[in-house]
């Protein structure tokens, strides 16, 4: 080496100008780090085209759009209740409803939270630290995971199917309680006409009592005859009683049905009379298989199922975690040094076969699922409509045919025993068929009723989500 002080200084200030270089060097390394680390793309993923988009369509300034409806405000029913009216009550206050929204809520949180990239780590290094300050080392970390093989948006996209299962599954519980707060409603109106039916009674009952008593005095009639006739009044009154509590009992049971503490009126408006419209089988069976809830919802879970499995198919695409690490290194004079790491996980012990298989066994199963969806809603269907087609056929022979004929043989039974030609007995008999013809009348218009509400309805019954 040369002795030379001007070429010492000159060589000291080549080395201290490439230290500076490379102190230069690593800061602009670990700033390109830093910034790849906190606002970089995640490693592997569709950007802004893809991404960027899907994150918009899940923000909650967008999420309300694809919502579905809200349970509608309640209704006035100051004059009375309608069969509309209970129905809008019971979608503005029944728990099952606000359950469902809740739940369809949740599921727009996950489908969002679970396409989020890992957050960067930072942190403190130290080295060296026993070595009394001439080889210790601090230093500022920086770590992130880069998520590959497409993977969060494939995590997004199985949620997404949550979502929409729990779209149909809020539509679903809200056609299940239109459904049973119909049927509560139907049986609360048959109830109420039950008790008018049983009134008409009493004061058939009463006018044969004052009819016996008026030929009583003029000895065209026996105290027996006065007898049975009290008795038959009594019978008439208990059955007043009867229908009476039966009434409360439906009110109640509609009270409960809507989802509320009281009902706002007890008195129910509507026809019990009113002609259903015809019902054909083929199709109410295709409307059934095309509108369903449950059929989407097993649609729903064939698309997740299926997204799952390419979600599972790249799992073994290996993550990547880069450390940065920038350090006062003592060691070399207390000069700026840094560390780069970059790691991943090689798959040649887990090739992730297990959940590919268990991924494409429940593909399979979910398609297996629909056409057992599709079966029994054809079973069920067939069911409720044989029950939709003997109402039918009873309320139109009730109501032409059985009714007239035992009103017809009332009126004629009735003007006979006054005139003296049948004993009491055949208008005691006359009344109890009149009154018994008209609770069957009833019975069928009920069941007439509920049947074709749970056609409409598309099945769907239950107060609560299977």
């Amino acid at each position: 080496m040369c002795d030379c002080p001007s070429i010492n200084l000159v060589h000291h200030r080549l080395i201290a100008s490439k230290l500076t270089l490379l102190s230069r060097m690593n800061w602009i390394i670990f700033s390109l780090l830093a910034g790849l680390v906190f606002c970089g793309p995640t490693f592997g993923q569709h950007t802004s085209s893809g991404l960027v988009l899907r994150s918009a369509r899940h923000s909650p300034a967008t999420q309300q759009k694809d919502a579905p409806a809200q349970p509608p405000v309640e209704p006035d029913v100051s004059e009375g209740l309608t069969l509309e009216n209970v129905r809008a009550l019971a979608l503005a206050n029944h728990p099952s409803i606000e359950r469902a929204w809740s739940m369809y809520q949740a599921a727009q949180g996950n489908a969002w939270q679970v396409g989020l990239p890992p957050n960067p780590e930072a942190g403190y290094l130290g080295q060296q630290l026993g070595s009394g300050g001439q080889a210790e080392q601090h230093g500022l970390l920086l770590q992130k995971e880069f998520v590959r093989g497409g993977k969060l948006e494939l995590n997004r996209g199985v949620a997404e199917q949550d979502v929409i299962r729990a779209s149909y599954e809020f539509s679903a519980q809200q056609q299940r309680v239109t459904t049973s707060v119909s049927v509560a409603y139907y049986e609360g109106l048959i109830a109420q006409r039950r008790s008018e039916l049983a009134r008409q009674l009493v004061e058939i009952a009463r006018e044969g009592v004052n009819t016996v008593e008026q030929l009583r005095k003029a000895g065209e009639s026996s105290r027996s005859d006065l007898l049975q006739a009290t008795l038959e009044l009594e019978s008439a009154e208990l059955v007043v009683n009867s229908a009476s509590v039966r009434h409360e009992s439906a009110l109640r049971n509609l009270t409960a049905a809507i989802g509320i503490n009281e009902l706002p009126s007890s008195i129910l408006l509507g026809d019990i009379e009113v002609n259903s419209a015809g019902l054909d089988w083929t199709e109410s069976l295709e409307r059934l298989l095309a509108e369903s809830p449950e059929i989407a919802i097993a649609f729903a879970n064939i698309e997740k199922a299926q997204r799952e499995v390419c979600r599972a198919q790249v799992e073994t695409v290996p993550n990547v975690t880069i450390q940065g690490v920038v350090m006062q290194d003592n060691a070399i004079g207390g000069r700026t040094d840094g560390i780069l790491q970059i790691t991943m996980p090689i798959p040649v012990l887990n090739n992730n076969s297990g959940a590919i298989r268990k991924a494409q066994a429940e593909h399979f199963a979910a398609l297996k699922g629909m056409e057992q969806t599709k079966v029994e809603l054809r079973a069920r269907l067939s069911q409720t409509y044989e029950r939709y087609t003997n109402a039918t056929q009873q309320v139109d022979r009730y109501r032409n045919r059985i009714i007239p004929t035992s009103k017809e043989s009332l009126e004629l039974v009735r003007q006979g025993f006054v005139q003296g030609q049948f004993p009491y007995l055949n208008l005691l008999n006359a009344q109890r068929t009149f009154f018994q013809t008209n609770l069957q009348y009833l019975d069928s218009l009920r069941e007439l009723q509920i049947a074709s509400a749970e056609i409409e309805g598309l099945l769907l019954t239950a107060s609560q989500p299977k």
